[in-house]
């Protein structure tokens, strides 16, 4: 099975990155021919300075092979490297319809927190999301939850494309996470984590000790003292429960159990703690490969020049599909 995804660098990365999306990454790459991409012509939707884009690109990929992502097993590339990407971008555009993109959740909630840059990338991001992943005859999509409607505006492009020229392009599923897929804010359950949230929202893979440890402890929880998971009357706790089984391994009932007899106190030390000792290897491997910008940009061209092959040979089918003039 063929995977593809991909991740902004836009801003730090979080918790919510990593159990939504990158710790699938990780456990697809033993099994299946994944591509992964940093997908930075998507980060240029919002205002960013170039030098900062050009080291978060670094920091991403760095990010991800210190996670475990391993150059050898799986496809690790720059979007902008490979050109096809916003190639195939605009000949999709000419198919997509401006109610379906209007439709998109995730492009409303972004022109209410960015008023003053409503931008056609942001209005068009799903078009250029879908050429992402049809490039590379992509079968399974890991994403978090807010995404899935764009993977499926992906399969309807597919199909109508399809439909119009002939058979070109798979069409990919969602694979989604039983628990995390939407971690939630530590400050707001009822919001995402995000990056652009409050500070005390999100736990970044970056965090130090005492940083985790005050976010966690003002992390918002719910009336009473019981440590149960209940996704409707107590979903700051569920989320916090979510994390630490998560990181940990345990199984939800085990830790209910561990944390019966005390309270959120004990039980949010518990959760620091499972997230220091988390971080704390990631942390180090982070340095390693971000200290070593020749290495990381040289894994970096080798994945590009991988992904440009199959992207290439796509290209040349999908011209000939629409009847442009060899």
């Amino acid at each position: 099975m063929r995977i593809f995804s991909g991740i902004k660098p836009s801003g730090d990365l979080h918790l919510g990155n990593y159990i939504g999306a990158l710790s699938q990454w990780i456990a697809l790459q033993d099994a299946h021919e994944c591509i992964y991409c940093v997908v930075d012509l998507h980060a240029l939707t919002v205002a960013i300075d170039p030098s900062e884009l050009r080291r978060r690109t670094l920091d991403a990929a760095a990010w991800y092979l210190a996670l475990g992502l391993d150059p050898k097993k799986s496809t690790l590339f720059v979007q902008s490297h490979v050109s096809a990407h916003a190639e195939l971008g605009w000949i999709l555009n000419t198919i997509a319809k401006i109610s379906e993109l209007k439709a998109m959740h995730q492009f409303k909630e972004k022109s209410k927190s960015n008023p003053d840059n409503i931008n056609m990338g942001l209005f068009d991001y799903p078009v250029l999301m879908a050429s992402d992943i049809l490039l590379y005859d992509t079968e399974g999509v890991p994403v978090g939850e807010d995404q899935k409607q764009h993977v499926e505006l992906v399969r309807e492009l597919a199909r109508r494309f399809n439909g119009r020229f002939g058979e070109t392009f798979t069409v990919p599923k969602s694979m989604l996470m039983k628990h995390g897929a939407r971690v939630m804010a530590l400050d707001n359950p009822a919001k995402k984590m995000e990056k652009t949230g409050s500070v005390d929202g999100y736990i970044a893979l970056s965090d130090t000790p005492d940083l985790v440890k005050k976010k966690i402890k003002r992390a918002v929880t719910d009336s009473g003292r019981e440590i149960l998971f209940d996704a409707k009357k107590k979903p700051a706790l569920a989320n916090l429960l979510t994390i630490y089984h998560l990181l940990s391994g345990q199984a939800i009932s085990d830790i209910e159990k561990a944390y019966a007899q005390g309270g959120y106190k004990e039980f949010k030390d518990g959760l620091a703690r499972v997230l220091i000792e988390f971080l704390a290897p990631v942390q180090e491997r982070y340095g390693q490969y971000r200290g070593d910008e020749n290495n990381l940009r040289a894994l970096l061209a080798d994945g590009a020049s991988r992904a440009k092959k199959h992207a290439e040979k796509k290209m040349i089918m999908i011209k000939r599909r629409i009847g442009l003039y060899e």
